[in-house]
């Protein structure tokens, strides 16, 4: 099975878990100590503090996926220890500066729902570009940790002109026209970058025209995914659409 064999393939050795779980599991745990306490100190909206966390913890992966020397495995180790750290935040509830740096007051009465949501809305999302489309995955990365990361606190600033988009829950969700702008800028800037960092997606002149259609593509599918899944739609739609229009 393709799942199977990715773990198989991209499991960190034992020198590699001992050395660099510890340093992951701290990295992680800073970045939504930082969030926790933008909220609690400097009273920054959740709207702010949850895409602090977002921010850090994709382009985190994204660096260390353009690096050979780690690659991979450090990815899925990186991932595991910020599983543990969300882990950590949750079974301390309501109260606690790292989930209150999650968790919106808006979504009430399902805050953990739509923290938990997201988390695996970018693990499958995650695991299907590295599973399917390894080489251009990045470009998912990216433009999740940036490109979608902007839409929020954007719209939370500035958003004046708001619709509304699906959810699963009762929860009444909006987003803005302004902070769908801020997702199309940022994506396609993260597209311009994720070119010049993957050896898969070479130079040419098509891209003054495939970028920009790719980045409104991605705007497109953030304004109209469910409430909670955007991190899945994000990663998949640039990587995919990389792979068919830069990488044949």
């Amino acid at each position: 099975m393709p799942l199977l064999s990715f773990f198989r393939d991209n499991m960190p050795s034992l020198g590699a878990i001992a050395l660099g779980g510890p340093l992951c599991l701290l990295w992680a745990f800073s970045a939504l100590s930082l969030a926790g306490w933008l909220k609690q100190q400097k009273g920054w909206k959740t709207g702010y503090t949850r895409k602090v966390f977002h921010f850090v913890t994709f382009i985190t992966i994204a660096i260390i996926m353009s690096v050979p020397a780690l690659g991979m495995p450090i990815v899925c180790l990186h991932g595991g220890m910020t599983s543990l750290v969300i882990l950590y935040a949750l079974v301390r509830g309501n109260g606690h500066p790292l989930y209150e740096a999650m968790a919106r007051e808006k979504d009430a009465p399902h805050r953990t729902a739509y923290i938990v949501t997201p988390y695996l809305a970018t693990l499958l999302g995650g695991l299907f570009g590295a599973i399917y489309f390894a080489p251009y995955a990045i470009a998912g990365f990216l433009v999740t940790g940036l490109g979608d990361a902007v839409g929020e606190p954007v719209g939370t600033r500035w958003g004046k002109h708001r619709y509304r988009v699906i959810t699963a829950t009762s929860t009444v969700s909006y987003r803005s026209y302004e902070g769908s702008l801020a997702v199309l800028l940022a994506s396609l800037l993260c597209l311009v970058i994720a070119v010049a960092m993957s050896g898969a997606l070479p130079w040419s002149l098509s891209l003054l025209y495939v970028l920009p259609l790719i980045a409104l593509l991605c705007a497109l599918v953030e304004a109209i995914s469910p409430h909670g899944w955007d991190n899945f739609t994000m990663q998949v739609v640039p990587t995919v659409m990389c792979a068919w229009w830069i990488g044949n």
